[in-house]
């Protein structure tokens, strides 16, 4: 079966969003790229989120064959991620009356990303009689297995959520193999239902260049990067999951022992409950005494954001979970060597020892020495980033359409299959009971007395 139009389920963030601040992450570039790599294959793909603005227009052509709607539910602003479980309703109900304007079988599967959108997607797959399709892209059993000091657990809601979805999903989509056996042997799903579909990067955009000019162009603009200094990275949203706190802890020793002149440039936004504390980073840059070496810059569109990967030296990705890790694959792309914590998907996008470094923990001690190994002279770091952007073309989102599309035809096919024998169960159920009903009548005459 040639697939026509897909509808993708994106409740909690869109991928018309800037990653690097609220809950904008790298669950919006998955979005946004897939959905870019099947409209290039002829598959138009709509794509469903809430309206967070009132400046949102209902309906987006974002580009050839790609269709964004916002959804009205609930208020625009001031809801935060674990307040959407109260307006999937509305939102469910947004959905279903778009696809009501259309003829039956606009849409010819349903992908869902993240639990709350499975949610919606459970509801939409009985109501269309197509299959769903569901990626998770984080569990909350993982998360909450390795929290960082102070954070908030996950709640039981989206567990018991969770569940649900992965037993309602005709197919599961994970990152990596090791999210794979999560599911398995967290949720219990059939390994047969299972698929995996490794996130890639932008290769066009994020490519070696050369540190000079980077830090030139970033110069241009107000950003105080000098050619002399070695500069350690962190981009992404932040909050305690993300850990740029241990970052800074970590470089803090190393800019002020005076062996190198240290920067650290620090590109994201308050997120989660990092909202509670926004100035929580600035804070201890000051106590830690480091404020003047360290340097914040807002998130940064993705040609911008290229820019300041290929500005820095190192790229620190200290996250206390990952189920992929986006942002250690887009730096090794742009020639740039990466310490990462080995957690989650870290482990498949970081090659250990070669494109950069893997840390077990979060110690600051630990993470200071493998930083300081890491930047141990500028021959080691520019053999590392030559490696980083070889490995780096291992990850591509033309790939990551292929693994989908493959899923998705196995999907389709799985239940067409499965909706043929429930239809040929229902005409067998149906003719039973019309024999049973005339042998009854046949009965009902005989001892009536009459003759047929």
């Amino acid at each position: 079966m040639t697939l026509r139009r897909v509808a993708v389920l994106s409740v909690h963030t869109s991928p018309l969003a800037q990653p690097g601040t609220g809950d904008a992450g790298g669950m919006n570039v998955y979005v946004w790229q897939t959905a870019r790599e099947l409209a290039r294959r002829g598959v138009e793909v709509e794509i469903f989120t809430r309206a967070t603005s009132s400046a949102d227009e209902p309906v987006v052509d974002a580009a050839d064959g790609i269709t964004v709607r916002h959804v009205v539910a609930g208020p625009f602003e001031g809801l935060d991620k674990r307040d959407l479980p109260t307006q999937l309703c509305a939102f469910a109900a947004g959905v279903l009356r778009a696809e009501a304007l259309h003829p039956p079988g606009h849409y010819d599967l349903v992908h869902s990303h993240y639990w709350l959108s499975g949610q919606v997607g459970w509801l939409a797959r009985d109501r269309w009689r197509v299959p769903l399709v569901h990626t998770a892209h984080t569990l909350a059993a993982v998360k909450n297995a390795s929290l960082a000091a102070g954070d908030e657990p996950e709640p039981m809601l989206r567990q018991i959520g969770e569940q649900q979805v992965v037993d309602e999903a005709d197919r599961l989509v994970a990152n990596t193999d090791a999210e794979a056996r999560q599911l398995i042997s967290i949720h219990h799903a059939d390994p047969a239902r299972v698929d995996v579909a490794t996130p890639g990067v932008d290769l066009d955009v994020y490519r070696p260049g050369s540190r000079q000019q980077a830090r030139a162009e970033l110069r241009s603009l107000g950003v105080d990067l000098a050619d002399d200094e070695t500069v350690v990275t962190f981009v992404g949203r932040i909050q305690p999951l993300k850990a740029p706190d241990v970052l800074l802890r970590a470089v803090a020793p190393l800019i002020r022992d005076g062996r190198r002149r240290m920067r650290l440039l620090v590109v994201g936004g308050p997120s989660g409950s990092g909202l509670a504390r926004p100035t929580a980073l600035i804070d201890l840059a000051r106590e830690l005494g480091v404020a003047e070496s360290v340097t914040f810059l807002p998130p940064q569109p993705p040609r911008r954001l290229a820019q300041v990967y290929r500005a820095s030296d190192v790229v620190g990705v200290p996250s206390y979970s990952e189920s992929f890790g986006l942002v250690a694959v887009e730096a090794q792309a742009s020639g740039v060597p990466v310490v990462a914590a080995n957690v989650g998907g870290l482990g498949v996008a970081v090659d250990d020892g070669v494109t950069g470094t893997l840390v077990d923990g979060h110690d600051v001690d630990r993470w200071t020495a493998a930083l300081d190994a890491t930047l141990a002279s500028p021959e080691a770091v520019t053999r590392m980033g030559e490696a980083a952007a070889l490995h780096a073309r291992r990850f591509s989102w033309a790939s990551t359409a292929d693994h989908l599309l493959d899923s998705y035809h196995r999907a389709v096919g799985d239940y067409a299959a499965a909706q043929r024998r429930l239809d040929d169960a229902a005409r067998t159920a149906r003719s039973a009971a019309v024999g049973a009903t005339a042998r009854t009548r046949r009965w009902a005459r005989r001892r009536a007395g009459i003759r047929a």
